[in-house]
């Protein structure tokens, strides 16, 4: 048998439950986890705050670990035979039709109503679908993805979800080289964003977030200029923001905090004419109000929405970690390391801002 934490419904403690071997089909696989992240969007999760759940769920969307068992001759998306023994990772998001209007005409396979999700969107019942088990079920047809010899599974755990989802609000964004970059919010995909900007040619990036122990990772990992929400007003930080670019504002800025407030004050962060991207904003957490004609059409603002991410996102991720890891250690968003009876803490301290990243690590 397999243990499993399991988010049996929205505001109650998750249980540890016992599940059988899995039956391994042919194109499937098993990983035995090594790691799986918890990420602000199990915080979401657990308070029910994401339509279309099917509790009770097995949580955990991002994940690595070995690979214990193979149903016949499966290879990575660079034609390389997967075998029994590989580190490797895979996308969480399944069974994407490629066959709809918004996969094939909009090129947005985000937004495919087909779209599944390994820890949120496939119920327990459905089996070891999710991370926070000590073994992982992967469906014929899960993208895998062998981890390169340079990044350690602790490294790349660390950059977790937030790395592709920070690579595709950089994307988004366009950054060209010479910007100023502002990042909104210091948590996993607010200092993913700002590592992001200053390998697509930022020359400044200022971070604005808080608490101050996330913004001191942010100055090791290269960040020009931080501000600390905790100590300046709304109105200090945007012309703080200001200063720091002659008056002007920043040429892009991407939100990654999740309230809704940050999105007017990131705006009025932006120079005319600039890109305002918004990443954070995963679940409703409420309205902020603009003024259309000041705050975007006498701007010129470009504003864009991030949701989700695609395989690009994710692969290109590993090798940008693969490349640049000695520059930047991911490894070092790990707070805390948690095994599956302390996966409530784990959440907990994660809604409490205690940890940057909290591992979840079934050995413990």
């Amino acid at each position: 048998m397999v243990k499993a934490a399991v988010m049996v419904s929205p505001l109650r403690p998750l249980e540890i439950r016992e599940f059988p071997e899995p039956v391994v089909e042919q194109g499937g696989m098993v990983l035995d986890t090594l790691y799986s992240e918890v990420c602000g969007t199990d915080v979401h999760l657990m308070h029910g705050r994401l339509a279309g759940v099917p509790y009770p769920i097995i949580p955990g969307h991002i994940n690595v670990g070995r690979i214990s068992a193979i149903g016949g001759q499966v290879r990575d998306i660079d034609g390389t035979l997967l075998r029994e023994g590989d580190l490797v990772t895979f996308l969480d998001v399944h069974e994407t039709c490629n066959n709809c209007w918004f996969c094939l005409v909009a090129k947005a396979s985000t937004r495919c109503p087909q779209r599944k999700v390994y820890g949120i969107t496939y119920s327990a019942s459905d089996g070891l679908l999710g991370g926070w088990s000590e073994k992982i079920y992967l469906k014929p047809g899960v993208k895998v993805v062998r981890l390169p010899g340079g990044v350690k599974p602790e490294a790349f755990i660390g950059g977790g979800c937030g790395l592709p989802t920070a690579f595709h609000g950089v994307e988004r964004a366009g950054i060209k080289l010479g910007d100023t970059v502002v990042v909104q919010g210091s948590g996993p995909v607010g200092l993913n964003a700002a590592i992001l900007s200053q390998l697509a040619g930022a020359l400044q990036v200022i971070l604005v977030g808080g608490p101050s122990h996330r913004l001191e990772l942010g100055k090791e990992l290269g960040v020009d200029h931080v501000i600390d929400i905790d100590r300046h007003s709304p109105g200090e930080r945007v012309e703080m923001v200001r200063e720091l670019t002659h008056g002007r504002g920043a040429d892009v800025t991407i939100e990654a905090t999740g309230v809704p407030n940050a999105v007017l004050e990131g705006m009025s962060m932006t120079r005319d004419a600039g890109t305002y991207v918004v990443v954070g904003q995963y679940t409703d957490n409420g309205t902020a109000t603009i003024n259309p004609h000041l705050d975007l059409n006498k701007k010129h603002l470009d504003v864009r929405g991030t949701w989700g991410i695609d395989f690009s996102h994710f692969y290109r991720s590993v090798q940008v970690m693969a490349k640049y890891g000695g520059r930047f250690a991911w490894e070092k968003l790990i707070s805390k390391r948690y095994g599956l009876p302390e996966v409530n803490q784990a959440l907990k301290d994660v809604e409490e801002q205690k940890v940057i990243k909290a591992v979840i690590q079934p050995s413990l």
